[in-house]
């Protein structure tokens, strides 16, 4: 997929907005004439008004943040939206439009969440807690990570056993659809799902 056109729009949407106000509404503090922003474990400088990401003092390749994320990263900083989060946890098939795209994000985000960890859930909670996730207690092991300050995601698994294969569910805070749009919620955990696998391969 070319992510061109949809880079262009999301730098446009962050320079239209005050370096005060996405630091504030994302919850990413101020360095210079950057917004500092940790995801997946990793460390990033969003400039601005240029919105290039710099890992430590060079521009950060594509290769390290595929230009997706960096899109992704881009809509939640510049929305500005102060909800509040519920608590009230949601699947995709309820964000708005979510029920036409579940089968994509089944096969992009819950599919990979099961094979990667259905065999052994106690790893998924090793990687969790390595970047800051909690056990919810949900499922078999349930796990809550916080990808962005505003954005909770809850990460299932169900063990296999004699009757059913391992199963495993990804849901968010009732309050998501006003800070992100539903097609980035499927970018969004998936990119969480690879990220774990990534990390758990480094453990």
């Amino acid at each position: 997929m070319n992510y061109t056109a949809a880079h262009e729009v999301a730098l446009e949407k962050f320079r239209a907005c005050s370096l005060a106000d996405m630091a504030r509404c994302s919850g990413y503090p101020i360095e210079g004439n950057t917004l500092s922003v940790d995801f997946l474990g990793g460390h990033y400088n969003v400039e601005y008004p240029s919105g290039q990401f710099w890992s430590g003092s060079v521009p950060t390749p594509s290769d390290e943040l595929p230009v997706f994320t960096q899109i992704l990263i881009l809509h939640y900083l510049a929305n500005l939206n102060e909800s509040v989060e519920t608590g009230t946890l949601i699947s995709y098939k309820e964000l708005p439009g979510g029920s036409i795209y579940i089968q994509p994000f089944t096969h992009r985000a819950i599919d990979p969440l099961v094979r990667s960890f259905g065999a052994n859930p106690d790893r998924l909670l090793d990687v969790a807690t390595r970047l800051g996730g909690q056990f919810n207690g949900l499922g078999d092991m349930g796990v809550t990570f916080r990808v962005f300050p505003r954005i909770p995601v809850t990460l299932i698994l169900w063990r296999a056993d004699d009757e059913f294969p391992a199963s495993g569910n990804i849901l968010f805070d009732a309050s998501a659809p006003s800070i992100l749009p539903t097609e980035d919620y499927a970018v969004l955990a998936s990119a969480v799902v690879f990220g774990f696998k990534r990390i758990s391969a480094e453990l």
